[in-house]
């Protein structure tokens, strides 16, 4: 229960960067927070950790938390390395996944549709990491997979904030089917493609959403 309100705090603060209500190196107060959430510092200092495995937040001893925005070429790089560490998963697993891994794949992906249908952005997170993760296991690579769930969990922020934006949902819908046709019929070459696009377009997504908010904010003030 912790572990999950943590969680729910590190998501709530990721989405006050994003909407502007701090600004980029500014500090965040544990009591103000604590307060307009209405939790205790424990799991909110809990969420800070988490947030500093994102590099949303920067971790200062004795000095306290500290929002940091990663520029637009960081986010660039970042997730171009993704997009190319997720091909190699889809190449490799196209090859070795089993029938059952198969069949946990279309399980993750009909989470995904169910989440759609009941308007749960943050639900079809849940759902699509567990497709992606499913992908890393089956390269049978156990470092590739260390490494991509290590970047994974570095981008969660940036790449469950795309999904905000109108019809991406349904367009990552789709373009998992194709991830799925490829791995089932063992095409590696198609696999890898389509992964990368996916990754690639995730990327492209929060440019814009960034770009809107941060518009958004210039109104505001």
């Amino acid at each position: 229960m912790d572990q999950r309100l943590s969680e729910r705090i590190a998501e709530n603060i990721e989405e006050m960067i994003f909407d502007g209500d701090f600004e980029d190196g500014e500090r965040l107060s544990e009591v103000q927070l604590a307060e307009k959430l209405n939790v205790s510092r424990t799991p909110l200092r809990e969420a800070f950790q988490r947030l500093s495995q994102t590099g949303l937040v920067e971790l200062v001893p004795r000095r306290g938390a500290f929002v940091r925005e990663p520029g637009p070429i960081e986010l660039s790089e970042m997730f171009e390395v993704m997009s190319v560490l997720e091909a190699t998963c889809c190449e490799l697993a196209a090859q070795r996944i089993s029938d059952e891994a198969l069949g946990e794949l279309e399980e993750a992906n009909q989470r995904c549709q169910e989440a759609i249908d009941a308007g749960q952005a943050d639900a079809y997170y849940l759902a699509n990491e567990r497709f992606h993760q499913i992908i890393y296991r089956q390269s049978g690579n156990g470092f590739l997979e260390k490494e991509a769930l290590r970047l994974q969990k570095r981008l969660r922020p940036f790449r469950r904030i795309q999904l905000r934006l109108r019809g991406r949902l349904q367009q990552s819908m789709a373009e998992h089917r194709v991830i799925l046709d490829a791995l089932g019929a063992a095409d590696s070459q198609t696999a890898a493609q389509a992964v990368k696009d996916h990754v690639a377009i995730q990327g492209d997504t929060f440019h814009a959403l960034l770009l809107a908010l941060r518009e958004k904010k210039s109104k505001r003030a």
